[in-house]
């Protein structure tokens, strides 16, 4: 948090850009992300570069501190796509030194040759989703591609010259056994990325994967075995070296994901592509979600919409209140840092406990928060009811 907060005029940024595009729709998939639309890669990818520059215009000289191409599988592209892209930032964002610049990845869409490319043009974390160690597992969720092709996508980054690669996984799959969980982790520290990620299985209901279970195919999700999973994961990681440092999220010393950082410490990002969202100076605006919508939003490229990109659907000004109540949300996310007294009393100019001085007395002596030296944090008991503790600051 600190000075450099969401709502400041401010000289640096996170660039988030969205390719919506993949080879297949993931069985559980609820992203924006669509399947079958090679023919409109080109027309997006200018409509990108047209969304850059009209942004760049409207707030200013505004240097780029991360990067973070998502999607989708962004390396469904072709290389000179993805190179117009990366350029097209450069240009209307210069890169500040040491820019961490992160490109999602399915394994089984790159190669030797691709990640080369992909390090020439700046790109420094390679982010693979690789979500189970096991085929009947990934068939089951819809993935393109099959166990052995992590490890392949984990050393051909490594030979092409990634030192920071991070790996996706999904637990609390339907009727996935613990043992099968533990055989997953220790697959993906044997393959020593700086980062793992991992995620709960999430239904949204008209995912195939959800209609499965609705008809009876498949047991349902299960809570308790899903928190299981979570614990045992806490204890395997720590053991392997990896600090646990939000939620979802796990790294070797050194190597935590800076442009998620920004999320969770609520500052400023500008997102790029069809459904991306920004915040920045107060201001939060999205995307039209659909390629083709986003597409002739920039045949002008000039905003109408009283929000900096022409692409913007729609948004709100955010005011103090709900900045406030964000931070929180967003910050005690972090594990070892939560939320930070100084930090919070230079954004908004009042002790923490001014604010929530109650809420906080009730959350610790539930057992779900704990104030240390520095700030207030999650116990492990309230990163599994991660949410009953966010109500309590909306």
């Amino acid at each position: 948090m600190g000075a450099d907060s969401g709502h400041r005029a401010e000289e640096e940024t996170g660039i988030y850009i969205h390719i919506p595009f993949c080879r297949a729709k993931c069985f559980y998939c609820d992203f924006n992300s669509y399947a079958g639309m090679e023919e409109t890669f080109e027309p997006y990818v200018e409509a990108l570069t047209r969304e850059m520059a009209a942004v760049a215009r409207e707030v200013g000289p505004v240097r780029a501190k991360t990067v973070y191409i998502g999607g989708g599988t962004p390396t469904v592209l072709p290389i000179a796509l993805m190179e117009q892209i990366i350029t097209a930032c450069q240009e209307n964002f210069p890169w500040q030194a040491n820019v961490e610049v992160t490109v999602e990845a399915n394994p089984g869409t790159v190669n030797g040759l691709y990640l080369r490319e992909l390090l020439s043009l700046g790109v420094s974390r390679l982010s693979l989703g690789a979500q189970s160690f096991h085929d009947d597992e990934l068939a089951l969720l819809g993935r393109i591609h099959r166990a052995e092709e992590i490890t392949v996508a984990v050393e051909e980054a490594r030979q092409a010259g990634f030192h920071n690669i991070n790996l996706d996984l999904i637990y609390g799959l339907p009727g996935q056994a613990l043992e099968k969980w533990h055989s997953n982790l220790k697959k993906a520290i044997a393959l020593e990325p700086e980062h793992i990620s991992l995620y709960a299985l999430t239904l949204e209901d008209h995912t195939p994967l959800a209609k499965r279970i609705a008809r009876g195919e498949l047991p349902p999700l299960n809570d308790d075995a899903a928190a299981d999973m979570y614990i045992l994961a806490e204890e395997m990681l720590a053991q392997a070296g990896y600090c646990h440092y939000e939620i979802s999220n796990w790294a070797k010393p050194g190597f935590e994901c800076q442009h998620n950082l920004r999320y969770w410490h609520n500052l400023s990002y500008l997102g790029f592509g069809a459904g991306a969202h920004s915040y920045w100076r107060n201001q939060r605006w999205y995307n039209f979600s659909h390629p083709i919508d986003y597409i002739r939003c920039l045949k002008g490229a000039s905003s109408s919409s009283g929000f900096p990109s022409p692409a913007a659907e729609g948004g709100e000004s955010i005011g103090s209140d709900r900045e406030v109540a964000e931070t929180m949300m967003l910050g005690l996310r972090l594990v070892e840092e939560g939320v930070r007294f100084a930090d919070f009393t230079a954004r908004f100019g009042k002790p923490l406990d001014r604010i929530y001085g109650q809420e906080i007395r009730e959350l610790t002596e539930l057992g779900l928060l704990e104030v240390y030296s520095e700030g207030i944090r999650l116990t492990p008991r309230g990163r599994l009811l991660g949410n009953e503790v966010f109500e309590k600051f909306v």
